[in-house]
């Protein structure tokens, strides 16, 4: 028990709730002393030199006096490396079967007793004990695995398939490079030297920059050097940790020392992916990997507000007057959990919601839906309907024993169905029909990593505990990274049965590879405070480069009473990322932009025009999502990863290819530096133009913070609410061209809308605005910047 464990003790002990958490987490150690496979004797082994090799489409399998190896590069460049005869399924972040491999690909020997993959897109070259690089088609080394090391019980009956071996393996990038990624790291999005648990956890309170773990882990890592850029993702779902040093060039006797990566798990199969090339190619190949984006229905991507403790249906109808009196969009309103009967899931506090069908209907004329918040913690009650379900369906997660494992959480003591069964995933779905029966029109998923209070050790479930996990059968060691993917991929699946016509709508505070696939994220409990602000854009950034791209945090902060500018910079921010959503704790000040005076709303109501504005420019950017692997919000880099000035900017980022967003991040502000890319890009609110690469000085009034667009970049906006699409144009620098994308907005199903292309240039000192495979554009155009032909 450490120092925070002790404080959690002391803080939590004073409350019947705290004393059921004691019992709880005692409970849960008494549960794993006797589940657990007891430590013994382990014995160390590493592959030992290499033997022959057998060919396969796409690579083959190196044979080792202790190992093997299995290399196979795919049809789009994508490397899988699997040890000890680990195949890429079964997987939980793969979608499908994954690609087929690249038949051209051949296995061939190399110096020194290795051998190596030659493919177009991909050098792979395994060494005579054990270490892989891949490398550019020119040799260009981008990543040098050392050969990796295994701890297996000395008995090896003892661990069994199911402890399984724990293993390590250290690898080496190019001294430039730069680490990005593992998820949602609230000290990124470039990640410092230090070490990092995959483990998905609540954090036990409002997290600040430098909490770690928080609520989404992930085993991917994007690395940017100077050689190129690639994406390696460890398929293991087990806790582990790794362990990150940069390089530094020209280190010790003018040699460069490269940067160090090690990844220790504590079981699961030893098995990698490696997708190299652009950052935009390296995206497009992990979509194809573990599935593209949901696109959120169009309504999503306006602004949310949530609070826990709304309390009553006259409280919501208040706060929704209030938006319509002062003319502020509101598209969304989510229900926390006192809107359930004593905390109870699928419950209706009838008391303080009479009518909640009646509640929504009514909301829903206005142009406003409701969102419900679900736990997956079933207070553990017989009588109640949901407990009574899931018994009979035999859907609770168990111990070693074949008792039903319980927690301390909300509604009280509470059982966990197991997502990782295919069956109980089948039943839960079939829960949220009373969800829509209540009139919401889509779901929040919270605490779900699982979380079960306890103010000592892991508040989550005993790592004992049995999991199906797909029917294979295995314990909470290797179940609990993927609860929450496992949760949002029961409701995704059940909304999509249930309402067949609509995209559901859905988003997850937990979650793991290929999460996308269901739905979004949001920040979680971030403090109120500018580190807490800080913290908001480092997720966001951080999680699309891992693959999510529909993100966002909660606006003013979770915990605490924002001033009108830290709540307006935090508002300002809010706008141009993908969830935009106001949310606090029910102990925390209000989010109503009316709470903060009248300067406060003045500014922000501007922030709520423009994100109204830019909608048809983010449905565009939702649908790209889905279709390249491209986050909405991309660091500066993005299209210029060679700029090593730019791989160090954390407090600016890229809304698609045609936006610079510079949010001021600092108290007492009005000024703020911004780091440019290569080209020419014009002050929205100015129309001063300047060029890049370089830094610029710019105004950042609390009215507003530095957007910078891109020129010759066409963005779809629109001028009025309900108005049609027109096209903002800027324009181009003489010499140069450009252009942009529209994804018309297909209404709320499933339809696939057509891509329209337009590119722009100058012409006898004229912007020249033209359609892919039309004589005329379609839309109106406004060019800034220039004159229009």
């Amino acid at each position: 028990m450490d120092a925070r464990d002790l404080l959690r003790l002391l803080r939590t002990v004073r409350t019947a709730r705290g004393m059921r958490s004691l019992r709880s987490a005692l409970r849960r150690r008494c549960t794993d002393r006797a589940g657990l496979p007891r430590p013994g004797a382990e014995r160390a082994r590493v592959p030992g030199a290499a033997q022959g090799a057998d060919p396969l489409p796409g690579g083959g399998v190196v044979h080792f006096a202790r190992s093997s190896l299995r290399v196979r590069v795919t049809a789009g460049g994508a490397v899988f490396c699997g040890w000890d005869g680990a195949g890429p399924e079964p997987s939980y972040a793969l979608a499908g079967r994954g690609p087929e491999a690249d038949e051209r690909a051949v296995l061939e020997p190399d110096k020194d007793g290795g051998w190596r993959v030659v493919s177009e897109r991909v050098l792979v070259v395994v060494g005579r004990h054990g270490s892989v690089e891949v490398r550019t088609p020119g040799g260009v080394l981008l990543r040098r695995d050392l050969p990796p090391r295994w701890w297996e019980p000395a008995d090896a009956a003892a661990g069994g398939q199911q402890g399984g071996a724990r293993w390590a393996v250290r690898s080496e990038v190019p001294a430039d490079a730069r680490f990005f990624g593992l998820g949602g790291r609230s000290a990124g999005p470039r990640l410092r030297d230090g070490t990092y648990r995959l483990w998905n956890t609540d954090p036990d309170g409002a997290f600040e920059p430098g909490d770690d773990p928080l609520y989404i882990t992930m085993p991917v890592q994007l690395v940017v050097a100077d050689a190129g850029t690639h994406l390696v993702f460890h398929d293991d779902t087990w806790d582990g940790r790794v362990t990150l040093a940069e390089g530094e060039e020209g280190a010790g006797s003018g040699h460069d020392r490269p940067g160090r990566c090690e990844v220790r798990m504590d079981g699961g199969p030893l098995r990698y992916w490696v997708l190299a090339g652009t950052p935009a190619r390296v995206l497009q190949g992990w979509s194809v990997l573990t599935g593209g984006a949901a696109v959120p229905p169009s309504w999503a991507l306006r602004h949310h507000h949530a609070r826990w403790g709304f309390g009553s249906e006259q409280e919501v109808r208040r706060v929704v007057a209030g938006y319509a009196e002062r003319g502020l969009p509101l598209s969304v309103l989510h229900l926390d959990i006192d809107h359930y009967r004593g905390h109870r899931v699928f419950t209706v506090d009838r008391e303080r919601f009479p009518d909640l069908p009646g509640l929504a209907a009514e909301l829903r004329q206005k142009g406003v839906r409701l969102v419900s918040i679900v736990d997956p913690a079933v207070k553990a009650e017989p009588g109640q309907w949901v407990f009574d379900s899931g018994t009979a369906a035999d859907a609770f997660v168990r111990d070693g024993r074949g008792r039903r494992v319980r927690g301390e959480v909300w509604p009280g003591e509470s059982v966990f169905p197991d997502f990782t069964d295919p069956r109980v995933r089948k039943w839960w779905g079939g829960l949220y029909g009373e969800r829509l029966a209540q009139g919401f029109s889509g779901m929040w998923h919270d605490m779900n990593e699982p979380v079960s209070f306890a103010p000592f050790g892991d508040p989550s479930l005993p790592l004992s505990a049995r999991h199906s996990l797909e029917g294979r059968g295995g314990d909470h060691r290797e179940a609990h990274n993927v609860y929450g993917l496992s949760m949002a991929r029961a409701g995704h699946e059940a909304l999509c049965e249930l309402r067949p016509a609509e995209r559901p709508f859905l988003f997850s505070r937990s979650g793991w590879a290929g999460m996308q696939r269901y739905g979004g994220t949001w920040s979680g409990d971030v403090a109120t405070g500018w580190p807490g602000l800080r913290a908001s854009l480092a997720l966001v950034l951080g999680l699309g480069l891992c693959g999510v791209p529909y993100s966002g945090p909660d606006v003013g902060g979770f915990s605490g009473f924002p001033s009108p500018e830290l709540f307006v910079r935090w508002f300002q921010l809010g706008a141009y990322v993908p969830l935009f959503r106001t949310h606090s704790a029910i102990t925390a000040g209000r989010r109503e932009p009316w709470e903060f005076g009248a300067e406060a709303l003045e500014h922000t109501a501007a922030a709520l025009r423009e994100r109204t504005r830019l909608l048809p420019y983010f449905v565009t950017l939702a649908h790209l999502a889905q279709r390249t692997g491209a986050p909405y919000v991309r660091p500066v880099w993005w299209r210029s990863p060679e700029d090593r000035a730019l791989r160090d900017c954390e407090d600016a980022f890229l809304l698609g290819d045609a936006l610079l967003v510079a949010p001021v991040l600092e108290q007492g502000a009005d000024r703020r530096a911004v780091r440019l890319p290569r080209g020419r890009w014009y002050d929205t609110a100015t129309g001063r133009a300047y060029e890049g690469p370089g830094q610029v000085l710019l105004d950042a009034p609390l009215s507003r913070i530095p957007v910078l667009a891109r020129a010759g970049s066409v963005i779809p906006v629109r001028a009025e609410a309900g108005g049609p699409v027109e096209l903002e144009v800027w324009a181009p620098a003489p010499g140069r061209t450009g252009g942009g994308v529209l994804v018309p907005d297909a209404g709320d199903g499933w339809e696939a809308p057509e891509v329209v292309r337009f590119t722009t240039c100058l012409r006898d000192g004229a912007v020249v605005v033209e359609q892919e495979g039309a004589a005329e554009v379609g839309y109106p155009v406004r060019v800034r910047g220039g004159g229009v032909k």
